[in-house]
């Protein structure tokens, strides 16, 4: 039997992607955005590699002939998962891919935001330093990473990697997660007590906005709150107000709540010293993406031969 494999957004992934070892056909396209694109290029697939194009009940049941959704990420939040299941679609997933990336952009945008160089290399560009009266002037308050709290929000493989790093450094953590293990402390323990929050948790009905003004008003003044994992993980209206208003010192976000955001968003229009937006790209070290195109190519071979691999339920 030979199987077709399509693509839908290639351009997504800057790896090489190993042909299977099985009969098959592969197509691949660098993006997909419209559900009538998705059905006229699945028609006739029984596997379909994505990374974020969206795979809504509408789209789903116009594809009887689709056996396996490949998705080349960990998040599968763009996948009606219920109706993959209810068609018998077997949905796979990439995991601990990311255990370098994006504990080092996490740590890299901590180090930005706590030592303000983000701000001040953008003043000495504006000529501030030229104008000065002192070999250097404080226009944005610094301080240290080490002696430091982080609260970590999702204590996985990610937030366990973050952890390892930041007690290398110095930092105190308290890490919470849903999931019992030891040493957990609650959420509204992170909430007080943290001066770096960030956040490693899926984004599902329960974790939507849960960040939000009730919470900003439980943080530090001087707080900063890290996001990596999913942009509706947060209240970007209420976070864009707690750090005009001064209710949190500053925010790290790889993620927004639509990407990309071709109408605009509110975090990335904002021009705040104390806000760092980066395009989603936390997880997309050389290294990384090259591990995440070979295990994906590894879930699709594992379901030919009967044996799927990192199924999402």
């Amino acid at each position: 039997m030979t199987h077709k494999i399509v693509f839908l957004d290639r351009e997504s992934l800057d790896a090489n992607v190993r042909a299977p070892s099985f009969p098959h056909e592969y197509v691949e396209h660098q993006s997909t955005w419209t559900p009538d694109e998705i059905v006229e290029r699945l028609k006739d697939a029984d596997i379909a590699l994505i990374n974020k194009v969206p795979m809504r009940a509408d789209v789903l049941k116009q594809l009887p002939k689709l056996k396996l959704i490949a998705v080349a990420a960990t998040g599968t939040d763009v996948v009606d998962k219920a109706q993959a299941k209810a068609q018998g679609i077997v949905v796979s997933n990439i995991r601990n891919y990311a255990f370098n990336t994006v504990p080092e952009h996490v740590i890299g945008l901590i180090f930005a935001l706590r030592r303000a160089i983000v701000p001040y290399a953008n003043s000495v560009k504006r000529g501030d330093w030229n104008k000065s009266q002192q070999f250097c002037y404080f226009d944005y308050p610094i301080y240290d990473v080490a002696g430091s709290t982080l609260g970590i929000v999702g204590y996985g493989a990610l937030g366990k990697s973050i952890g390892k790093r930041a007690e290398a450094l110095g930092m105190k953590i308290l890490p919470y997660d849903v999931f019992p293990q030891d040493g957990l402390v609650d959420f509204e323990t992170v909430l007080t007590q943290s001066d770096i929050i960030t956040i490693h948790v899926p984004l599902t009905p329960d974790t939507k906005n849960l960040f939000g003004a009730e919470q900003f008003k439980k943080m530090k003044n001087s707080a900063i709150l890290i996001n990596t994992a999913r942009g509706g993980l947060v209240d970007e209206a209420a976070l864009l107000e707690a750090l005009k208003s001064g209710e949190i010192g500053g925010a790290g976000f790889d993620v927004v709540a639509q990407e990309p955001p071709k109408d605009g968003n509110i975090l990335c229009d904002a021009d705040l010293p104390n806000l760092i937006v980066t395009p989603h790209v936390a997880w997309a070290s050389k290294q990384a993406m090259q591990i995440l195109a070979d295990q994906l190519i590894d879930n699709v071979e594992n379901f030919v031969a009967g044996k799927p691999s990192n199924v999402v339920e």
